[in-house]
């Protein structure tokens, strides 16, 4: 999913992907079915150029699946519907404003965030603030060097489509914009907010994450990423929690197929009591995070 104010990663190590020869735990999970095997991979929407190889034990996964799973089938998405999606969704048609949902307050606050960071509040006017949120989301991480086309999703779709593996989606994209515009006024209020103030940071931090996702560090993120979340309940109910119960059911289905599959969701869902890998473990399942082998010198 687009990601909004956990949008993947935030947090001062500058880090070279090539640099790996030690082994190391990797946010990759195998399941071993009936007769079959299922890889959980926890995802990175966004990457940069330096953030590549990924990890060979990532490689070795999708060379033994015959099926992808991400959140999205990313291969039939239809970008000029995708955008009328949003467009429909987010953005206010009634001569309602952002200033007014926000309320003068919140919207002088935020407004005074967004400024410091030289963010142009002023057009997203029309925005809920939802909506607004992920669109500073992306023009933050955009200006660090970050892109989606170098995002996991988008390296093992376009790989996938090459080699005429199948791609499936978890949910459909009515189905994410539901998930936000069902929010409360509240809770996007709460999203915009804390989006803003996230991207002051943006810079120093994220590095840090990347490496912990690199280096399968499910510990630190889950108190970086899901411990800060997890403050504003309503989001983390309705934007991961009740997605990671559901998901636990596809997956668990997927056990008794002949196919292997590499199933591809955002990290912030693999983390954490509540994280699919935990969820299927007390259901009986046996999971086992894997690691990237040593480089041999």
């Amino acid at each position: 999913m687009i990601r909004i104010a956990c949008l993947l990663l935030l947090c001062a190590l500058s880090w070279c992907a090539a640099a790996d020869s030690e082994g190391h735990p990797v946010t990759l999970w195998h399941i071993q079915g009936v007769s079959n095997s299922v890889y959980l991979l926890g995802s990175i929407h966004l990457l940069r150029a330096e953030d590549h190889p990924l990890p060979t034990v990532i490689d070795a996964a999708y060379e033994d699946a015959e099926v992808l799973i991400m959140e999205l089938d990313m291969d039939d998405i239809d970008v000029a519907r995708t955008q009328q999606l949003f467009n429909q969704s987010g953005v206010l048609r009634d001569g309602t404003t952002l200033r007014e949902l926000m309320g003068e307050e919140l919207y002088l606050r935020a407004a005074a965030i967004a400024e410091s960071n030289d963010i142009p509040i002023d057009l997203l006017a029309q925005s809920k603030p939802w909506l607004a949120a992920i669109t500073v989301e992306m023009m933050a991480l955009y200006r660090i060097g970050f892109n989606p086309a170098l995002g996991v999703e988008m390296h093992l779709t376009s790989r996938a489509v090459a080699d005429e593996k199948p791609i499936a989606g978890l949910e459909a994209v009515e189905e994410q914009l539901a998930f936000l515009d069902g929010l409360s006024l509240q809770a996007q209020r709460d999203l915009l907010l804390q989006t803003l103030e996230d991207t002051a940071g943006m810079g120093d931090s994220i590095d840090e994450m990347i490496r912990a996702w690199r280096y399968g560090d499910t510990d630190f993120l889950e108190s970086a990423l899901l411990d800060s979340f997890a403050e504003h309940a309503e989001l983390s109910e309705q934007l991961v929690s009740n997605r990671n119960r559901r998901w636990v059911s596809q997956i668990s289905e997927l056990l008794d197929d002949r196919d292997d599959y590499l199933i591809i969701v955002g990290a912030l869902h693999l983390v954490g009591d509540s994280g699919v890998p935990n969820l299927l473990a007390q259901q009986g399942i046996k999971i086992l995070q894997l690691s990237e082998p040593a480089t041999i010198r």
